[in-house]
């Protein structure tokens, strides 16, 4: 029986918890994996133009509620000198305005920004299937003509719904079509006698108006469209061409045949529709996602830190990723440098001076510091004032550095102050007791394995895809710590060790 290694089993659990977590992210909400990137969003607009009377005005718009593949990012409404009052339901929508008395001829406006969700399907509730019509002969009977018909060449609801639309849109419509065409109740709406037909087949329907989200339209028209609903899901058909779909980039704004606005008090000069496309954050749409569908760590997320936090933790963030390069180099490589994690505090340092000035400096400060750090061993001082004194002989050498960097324009200089003091003096501590134990070799070595670790650790970490993968997401540090857990058990060769002895490999060849 094959016996199952508990460390093996953790670093693996981290690694597909980490990776999965990161993968639904990008799938189900569309969170970006890579910085800057875009999404396309709509914004669209119905402005009402009024001209009132005497007396009180009321406008009653209708608004979008809940659409397929589409979601919403915000709304504004906009009037001036009117209240507003917002009913809302999951299905249904509208806003009122009202005023006691307005001159001229004011202008309402609805704005609202729309963005692409693949993962809302949600329409409308299951209907009740409808009660058959009660038409006047001859329209009843051929009401049952008509669907009789239908029903012997169709299979189910679906085919019956485009059978039916293909026979009112014909060209050359038969006796009973013509019958409810030339009908002046229906005045020709092919979309209402198509949906009376169904119902007289108790086959529940709904007519769902909306806009086209296209690229830019100043006078857009709203476009009509059939739902009609199977018993299980609905489905939704263009009345004109008969055709079963619905457009990914069709906002339904309002249901049924009724206006989408009603006034009171006043006239209705124009209903003006526009739409416009936008460029917007992939990230901001992503995490909008991810709040309307209750995803449970969107309220986990570092953006809802405040700004302050958020950069502390941009940097924070990095630190593993820098340790497991300390990993690699030196358990994999074999790397030597000066204690556990001061390289990637050394890198850390880095990125506030940049590599080439906080290379000049560390080479500097430590060169100088050692030298002052040999003198104090003259002086045989116990462990914590030595290190005092060389803390403070870094502080003054930071601050001659930052002067003469003043002096002579190097604005980069003026950042040392930020360099880690105390890391400072533990490597200068740290070699000069490596120096006098093992001697120079061993300390330069040492010393410049730590500046190898750090440099390399530098460049990881000041990646823009690393720094957005790991603040956007978080759970890849448990794809790191498992990593981490799987080098912690190797015990292998290291590469360094294999160029050292590939002589010796050679001789027993």
């Amino acid at each position: 029986m094959i016996r199952i290694r508990h460390w093996l089993v953790l670093a693996l659990a981290l690694i597909l918890l980490g990776s999965g977590l990161a993968w639904w992210k990008v799938q189900q909400y569309g969170f970006p994996l890579k910085p800057d990137m875009t999404d396309v969003s709509w914004t669209v607009q119905a402005r009402i133009q009024l001209r009132p009377g005497e007396g009180p005005v009321k406008a009653t718009l209708q608004l979008p509620s809940q659409t397929p593949n589409l979601g919403r990012l915000r709304e504004d409404f906009i009037s001036r000198g009117f209240g507003l009052d917002v009913q809302e339901s999951r299905y249904q929508r509208q806003a009122t305005w009202s005023v006691r008395r307005t001159g001229g001829r004011p202008m309402l406006y609805y704005r609202a920004q729309f963005y692409t969700d693949s993962a809302r399907q949600d329409f409308a509730p299951r209907p009740q299937f409808p009660d058959i019509p009660a038409l006047e002969e001859p329209f009843a009977t051929a009401m049952v003509s008509i669907t009789d018909d239908v029903r012997r060449h169709s299979a189910d609801i679906e085919t019956f719904t485009t059978e039916m639309l293909s026979r009112v849109n014909a060209a050359s419509p038969r006796e009973e079509i013509a019958l409810f065409l030339n009908a002046p109740e229906f005045r020709g709406n092919r979309l209402e006698i198509v949906r009376t037909l169904l119902a007289g087949a108790r086959i529940p329907t709904e007519q769902i108006n909306g806009l086209l989200l296209v690229d830019s339209d100043r006078r857009a028209v709203p476009t009509r469209w059939l739902a009609v609903h199977n018993g299980q899901r609905w489905l939704f058909f263009d009345p004109s061409s008969g055709r079963q779909h619905l457009p990914e980039n069709l906002l339904v704004w309002w249901r049924g045949a009724q206006a989408p606005v009603r006034i009171e008090g006043a006239e209705l000069i124009d209903l003006h529709w526009s739409v416009r496309r936008n460029e917007v954050g992939s990230l901001s749409l992503a995490e909008q996602r991810a709040r309307e569908h209750d995803f449970l760590l969107a309220n986990f997320s570092l953006m809802n830190l405040p700004v302050q936090t958020q950069s502390v933790y941009a940097i924070l963030l990095m630190v593993p990723i820098g340790a497991f390069v300390l990993v690699l180099m030196r358990n994999l490589v074999g790397v030597r440098a000066f204690g556990t994690f001061m390289p990637v505090l050394i890198a850390l340092a880095f990125r506030e001076t940049g590599l080439a000035a906080g290379l000049v400096m560390f080479s500097v400060i430590v060169a100088l510091g050692l030298l002052f750090r040999f003198y104090l061993e003259r002086l045989r001082l116990l462990l914590v004032p030595r290190l005092a004194s060389v803390l403070t002989v870094v502080v003054i050498l930071m601050l001659l550095m930052s002067l003469l960097s003043q002096r002579i324009g190097w604005e980069v200089g003026l950042s040392i102050g930020l360099f880690p003091m105390v890391i400072l003096a533990m490597v200068i501590e740290r070699m000069s007791i490596v120096w006098e134990e093992r001697g120079a070799r061993d300390a330069m070595i040492e010393s410049a394995g730590s500046v190898v670790i750090a440099v390399l650790a530098f460049l990881l970490m000041t990646q823009p895809l690393i720094q957005h993968l790991v603040f956007v997401f978080p759970e890849l540090l448990l794809v790191v710590l498992g990593f981490t857990i799987m080098m912690g058990r190797y015990s292998g060769y290291r590469l360094s060790e294999l160029i050292r002895f590939r002589e010796l490999a050679g001789r027993r060849g």
